[in-house]
């Protein structure tokens, strides 16, 4: 599997509606970018429509927002998200959502994001099919250091890009 399988990313346009007064997408409006770029990418990447899986009685809600913001995003920047399935089991997805900018070279924000899934006939918690295990299990892409917080996760990642980035 590649890396471009296993984070894919989208590019998007910071919006002027999603902006604050001084220009910077709106805090709450993050979590907005990162839940409808993952969208993007299950749709996109993984050919994974949330509609089927509803119409099979399965469906998702949030359990936890862990969110860290590095840099702002500014009005009409052109940024990118990527998006990857860091942990699963039977009754939790974890996913890591990141926000840069349009050349990958600056970290913006982080999330976290955890996933219960859902019987959507009933309304209740259930455990994931193992045939739905079995299909996406291959798509985790292990955290480099288990155990370190996003705080961590993010520093250390802004620290890598920083690295990275061609001298001006």
């Amino acid at each position: 599997m590649s890396f471009e399988e296993l984070v894919p990313e989208s590019s998007y346009i910071v919006r002027f509606s999603d902006c604050d007064p001084f220009g910077h997408l709106n805090n709450a409006r993050y979590i907005d970018y990162f839940i409808n770029a993952r969208e993007d990418h299950l749709r996109d990447t993984y050919d994974m429509d949330l509609a089927d899986y509803a119409k099979e009685g399965l469906g998702w809600v949030v359990s936890g927002h862990d969110i860290v913001y590095v840099r702002p995003a500014n009005y009409n920047e052109r940024i990118v998200i990527r998006s990857s399935l860091i942990a699963m089991d039977a009754n939790r997805l974890w996913v890591e959502m990141t926000m840069l900018n349009a050349e990958g070279t600056q970290l913006k924000a982080m999330l976290w994001s955890r996933f219960t899934p859902i019987d959507v006939r009933t309304g209740r918690r259930c455990e994931h099919p193992d045939s739905f295990i079995d299909s996406f299990k291959r798509l985790v892409l292990p955290q480099a250091a288990p155990g370190e917080s996003l705080q961590e996760r993010a520093s250390r990642l802004a620290k890598a890009l920083k690295a990275a980035e061609p001298a001006a």
